[in-house]
């Protein structure tokens, strides 16, 4: 809440901290939990299908981004994508000074995809050529948002681009193991339409012929339902063998769940579909599936070390069945 929130910066505030960057969540925006504070900057990445079991619709979930901006103060910065489609609608009150950053668009800070590799990205930005260890377009946005965000608070930039180069990734985003046999398994938090939509994107620019893709995904329970029946039809679309399953079923039904994603697949989606509910068992049978060259994605957890049952986290890990599946193999950074 504002009162909890206020006293853990004034904490930080009198411990020495100079900077605080704050994930502001919709639901913290809709319930006024940052009423009183005031924000230096703010960065819009993107909207995409989520938290419409709370906000109901994605108008009301847009109007609750959007409070954030329409109250930054006039010194303040609003650092936007100009590639995605409701930035413009996000500043159209702000008193801030707005700047932009994108791929496509024109923009204040311009960045390009010039090489894709399993290990890594070369990027330009702003006329500078820099090797990162992150992968996928998603990715490069948030790279340049960061870019454009230090910049707007001072930061030289080519010493900003270093930094930058030196970063390692985020545990549990694509995060990929390889077998023996040259099975490439790819470990992903995705556990929304669009965010699936980017690492299978991601998968498709690395991949080099005719390799299968073949993809393990679930949705958790209690959640928003809707983007459930999303989730299936894009990785269907995207993938070449599809493994449905469970990923937290909290106090729903495994099948339940996997019914609402099936209801968005076609026929031609159910023809390349499995239903596994046991994740241990759907990930068992990808690798029983992949040959040589073959990539699995293994969507929805990530970096988690747990499956919530009826009430009950029991451990499980993604990396930890995978790695006793293929030969042990050393995991990248």
């Amino acid at each position: 809440d504002p009162v909890q929130l206020i006293r853990l910066l004034r904490f930080l505030a009198a411990a020495g901290c100079s900077h605080v960057f704050l994930a502001v969540s919709s639901h913290s925006l809709a319930q006024q939990r940052v009423a009183g504070l005031q924000f230096a900057g703010g960065i819009f990445s993107n909207l995409t299908h989520d938290h419409l079991d709370y906000h109901k619709t994605f108008d009301e979930y847009l109007k609750a981004k959007k409070q954030f901006f329409d109250n930054l103060p006039g010194g303040a910065f609003a650092c936007i994508n100009a590639d995605d489609r409701n930035g413009k609608v996000m500043v159209q009150n702000t008193l801030a000074n707005v700047v932009y950053y994108g791929i496509r668009s024109m923009a204040d800070f311009k960045g390009k995809i010039l090489e894709s590799h399993l290990n890594g990205t070369l990027l330009n930005i702003d006329n500078h050529e820099i090797w990162t260890r992150f992968l996928g377009e998603f990715n490069a946005y948030n790279l340049l948002a960061v870019y454009a965000t230090a910049c707007m608070l001072g930061m030289n930039r080519e010493e900003v681009l270093r930094a930058l180069s030196a970063l390692d990734t985020v545990e549990g985003r694509f995060q990929y193991r390889q077998s023996k046999d040259g099975v490439t398994a790819v470990i992903d938090y995705a556990h929304t339409p669009d965010a699936l939509l980017n690492v299978l994107k991601t998968i498709g620019q690395i991949r080099t012929g005719g390799e299968q893709v073949i993809a393990v995904i679930g949705a958790g329970g209690n959640r928003d339902k809707t983007k459930r029946p999303e989730m299936a039809k894009v990785a269907a679309t995207l993938c070449d063998r599809l493994i449905l399953t469970s990923d937290n079923p909290r106090d729903e039904d495994p099948l339940e769940i996997i019914a609402d994603m099936k209801a968005g697949l076609d026929g031609q989606g159910m023809a390349k579909t499995l239903i596994q509910p046991d994740r241990r068992e759907a990930i068992r049978t990808a690798v029983m599936l992949a040959k040589k060259g073959d990539i699995i994605l293994i969507a929805g957890k990530g970096h988690e070390t747990y499956q919530e049952i009826r009430g009950v986290k029991h451990h499980f890990s993604d990396h930890e069945e995978v790695a006793a599946l293929f030969e042990p193999e050393s995991m990248n950074p």
